[in-house]
């Protein structure tokens, strides 16, 4: 069959559809975002011509998703008016991205995806970002008959066993980012010298002496914040939860951090929760010991300062994310406060509790109302698979943010961090084969890998897609709760820990948190029959 022809059929099934859900809309077993994508495909302007041939005589402008503040130098601009030379070039469009910032990013992003607001291209992931919720929202297209065509490099080089860890309700709705290596597991990052100075001879790997190291900042560092942070940030709960318990995270979100964990790694099918775990009373007490000592700012519920330049400027001494960020801030360390020795305390370093990221910890989606999505698969395509494009867009212009010595990225001599500095935050499809290995990163994180690769063990929820259609309102409710009453226990600023633990429970148990539960454990049982079965 021609191509010509393929169109034509495709063009006729839409119209019987069509005629078919006028008649009986009840009988339609299209889904709101399939029905858009194939709507989309007849009227977009990249759609394909006649002759078979894609169409991209009109010019288009496609807009891309990510999570970060939006940079203010100026140096984004530079780097993507050569990115859209390029992008007119082979395709006729221009990117535009669309910033979510950090502050309260959660609620932006999935706020975003309920407007109907017709975004084209977005950063998802199934671990940390809602995907599968938001899929059953219907907020993504589905591109199992569009990926081929328009981004045929993408299809190709992505193994049908991770498509299928993709697909929700059997069609594909994230292109993952299966072929870039990196370990995103948390922990604290403190100074090795100070550590010692402490007399901590040894590496940090529980909270117990993680409160030793600020008690000694408290006494002997008198301008220093031991540990300066924001509300926002939820390490003492993933902290607690990953070195005091074998649980493991399950991939639902429930807004700033996640309710619901498996008992195990060996039971990781049995649904619980850290927050009904003495283990949450456990933190909820030490932490209001440590806010009690000053560890951290009396405001901590409403401070919005920059913490990281904070450590980087000798003001505060430790700061909490994950593995990737401490192998690019230990260089900057040593460069701002030399001899620092910036250490990490991973949190699975307490009980070798560690899974490996899942491919769709990061990965990009279509939007269900996307104008243009063929051509934004296009440019999804050379964004992942042009090594120019792809190396501007991830690292910069040559010569401005870095020159390459000895096939390392090394940042040129005249560079100036406040005028020159660059990033894009494009987390939803890099590779390894593209990547430039840098400077920036310290050599010495190879010792963390080693160590991590001695106890990881796979991630074991790739192909699990969470339908929340009969406990959506209890799920938004717990999510409130959390939200409202979390970063006060995590702070120590909820008054007396017992008290304040008991009341959290009881609001998620009114809530519906039992009932969650118990779909949660329902569709984990039917999750470990289809595993078994394969």
């Amino acid at each position: 069959m021609t191509r010509g022809k393929k169109l034509v059929s495709l063009i006729m099934s839409v119209i019987l559809i069509v005629v078919l859900a006028a008649c009986n809309s009840k009988n339609s077993g299209s889904s709101a975002s399939d029905s858009q994508s194939k709507e989309s495909a007849s009227n977009s302007p990249s759609a394909s011509a006649s002759d078979g041939k894609i169409d991209t005589s009109k010019f288009v402008k496609i807009s891309y998703v990510v999570l970060g503040d939006k940079p203010k130098n100026g140096q984004f601009e530079k780097v993507f008016e050569k990115v859209n030379k390029l992008m007119k070039e082979k395709i006729n469009a221009e990117l535009e991205w669309k910033w979510v910032e950090w502050a309260d990013w959660s609620t932006k992003y999935n706020l975003l995806l309920a407007s109907g607001e017709p975004i084209d291209l977005i950063t998802v992931a199934t671990d940390w970002l809602d995907a599968w919720n938001n899929a059953q929202r219907g907020a993504f297209m589905p591109l199992d008959d569009l990926l081929p065509k328009y981004a045929p490099q993408t299809w190709e080089s992505i193994p049908q066993e991770d498509w299928a860890q993709t697909k929700y309700k059997g069609k594909i709705v994230i292109i993952p980012e299966n072929d870039y290596t990196q370990w995103v597991n948390h922990g604290i990052f403190y100074r090795g010298d100070w550590a010692k100075e402490a007399g901590i001879t040894g590496p940090i790997t529980d909270f117990e002496t993680l409160g030793k190291y600020f008690q000694f900042i408290k006494d002997n560092k008198k301008e220093v914040v031991p540990w300066d942070t924001q509300s926002n940030g939820i390490a003492p709960y993933i902290g607690f939860a990953n070195s005091y318990t074998d649980m493991i995270e399950l991939p639902i979100g429930t807004g700033i951090f996640p309710a619901f964990y498996a008992k195990s790694y060996d039971e990781k099918y049995t649904v619980t929760s850290p927050i009904f775990d003495d283990v949450f009373l456990k933190m909820a007490k030490m932490m209001k010991e440590w806010a009690d000592k000053g560890y951290w700012r009396e405001d901590v519920l409403n401070y919005k300062g920059d913490t990281r330049t904070l450590l980087r400027a000798g003001l505060s001494g430790a700061d909490a994310h994950h593995t990737q960020t401490f192998a690019s801030l230990r260089v900057q360390m040593d460069k701002d406060q030399p001899g620092s020795e910036l250490e990490m305390f991973p949190f699975s370093a307490t009980r070798k509790n560690l899974i490996e990221l899942s491919i769709t910890h990061g990965g990009t989606s279509l939007g269900a109302h996307s104008k243009n999505p063929e051509r934004a698969l296009m440019a999804y395509d050379l964004m992942r698979n042009d090594k120019e494009i792809y190396q501007l867009i991830n690292f910069g212009l040559e010569g401005v943010q870095y020159e390459i010595k000895d096939g390392k990225r090394v940042l040129p001599a005249a560079y100036n961090e406040a005028k020159d500095a660059y990033y894009s935050d494009f987390w939803g499809g890099r590779v390894d084969k593209f990547e430039i290995p840098t400077d920036t990163v310290w050599d010495g994180i190879s010792k963390y890998y080693a160590e991590y690769d001695t106890y990881k063990k796979p991630y074991p929820y790739g192909q699990f897609v969470f339908d929340k259609t009969s406990i959506d309102p209890e799920l938004t409710a717990i999510s409130q709760v959390i939200g409202e009453m979390g970063p006060a226990i995590l702070w120590g600023k909820a008054g007396d820990p017992d008290k304040a633990v008991e009341n959290f429970r009881n609001k998620l148990k009114t809530a519906g948190y039992d009932k969650v539960l118990a779909e949660i454990q329902k569709q984990m049982d039917a999750f470990k029959q289809q595993m078994a079965g394969q």
